[in-house]
């Protein structure tokens, strides 16, 4: 749609060549694209959702995607004085570390004219493997401050970090996937202005935002629930939820991706 946009998640942004700023982009997957680009989105949060709250009961309460909640839990340990747990304070360094590889990764791979999505998708389904692996191999469940636990944290924190990042660089118009703080607060003030109905243009791009936003919403909620079920009943391996979903995202990455490019094609 014209004029529809999410302004922080601008995708594929520019490559410096020779010091200029080139415009030749690759196409970035768009819900408006094709089913898989719609239901992508909603997949992540299902994912971002079960893999926080896994990792938070099972790792003596990690966030591995809610890093503002790993600052809260600093600070109330820094204020009370009270030693944390080496896994909170090692999780904000590994999330801007992994952030930065994300990015430095899409744009080596923009630079060679390949889309960064499918590689980003593959490269946090690795990661929540290795985190179900490491985590169920050395019983970090059981001693969640032992080296192996902190690893198999360290791992969840780092494919959350892919996530985020993926979903600022290589989509287009999708909502945050993993940060639902500032996702209400979209929709609210979207659905406000839809429901005022003051200007025919902002309502219009609020309509498609709320379509947009909800199912992340949903997505990160009901994820959120379903892997705390399994976290109690099934311990670490509970896992193999967000993994089996990112194995999904991947097929649905790479059906977006071919969308996308097919459009490109077409209005070139």
């Amino acid at each position: 749609m014209n004029g529809v946009r999410i302004d922080h998640h601008r995708a594929n942004g520019p490559v410096l060549q020779g010091g200029r700023e080139s415009t030749n982009r690759l196409p970035a997957p768009s819900p408006d694209d094709s089913v898989s680009a719609r239901l992508l989105p909603t997949v992540l949060s299902l994912i971002a959702g079960s893999t926080d709250v896994i990792g938070f009961l099972a790792l003596n309460g990690l966030f591995t995607a809610h890093i503002t909640g790993n600052l809260v839990i600093l600070a109330a340990h820094i204020a009370r004085g009270v030693p944390a747990g080496l896994a909170p304070m090692l999780s904000v360094p590994m999330f801007v570390i992994v952030l930065g590889l994300a990015r430095w990764l899409a744009g080596v791979l923009q630079s060679k004219q390949i889309a960064s999505l499918l590689p980003l998708l593959l490269v946090q389904f690795l990661l929540l493997v290795g985190f179900l692996a490491v985590g169920v191999g050395t019983d970090a469940a059981d001693s969640p401050d032992a080296p192996g636990a902190i690893v198999a944290g360290m791992l969840g924190v780092g494919a959350m970090a892919v996530q985020n990042a993926l979903v600022q660089l290589s989509l287009k118009g999708v909502p945050s996937t993993a940060v639902m703080t500032t996702d209400v607060t979209r929709f609210v003030m979207d659905a406000g202005t839809v429901l005022l109905r003051y200007d025919r243009d902002e309502v219009e791009q609020a309509t498609v935002r709320v379509k947009r936003t909800w199912s992340a919403i949903v997505g990160f909620a009901f994820g959120g629930g379903i892997g705390a079920i399994c976290e109690i009943a099934f311990g670490l391996w509970s896992l193999l939820l967000p993994a089996g979903l990112a194995l999904a995202a991947v097929a649905l990455g790479a059906s977006a991706q071919a969308a996308a490019e097919k459009r490109g094609t077409d209005q070139s």
